[in-house]
């Protein structure tokens, strides 16, 4: 049986979604934005679980 190669295919889509629930996304993006933590959860149960959403919200 031949070794399975690893291939990229489904991380960029992955990287476009944080998860609201995993403490150290929210934690990154709360320091990226220069939010708080509540802040950037209560952004994601707002506008869903895209980063690009959530980022313009906490952007306002």
């Amino acid at each position: 049986m031949a070794a399975k190669t690893k291939t990229a295919r489904g991380r960029k889509a992955d990287r476009a979604r944080m998860a609201g629930g995993q403490n150290y996304e929210v934690r990154y993006e709360a320091k990226k934005t220069g939010r708080s933590a509540s802040a950037v959860k209560k952004a994601v149960r707002k506008v869903g679980n895209l980063r690009k959403k959530v980022e313009k919200r906490l952007g306002r």
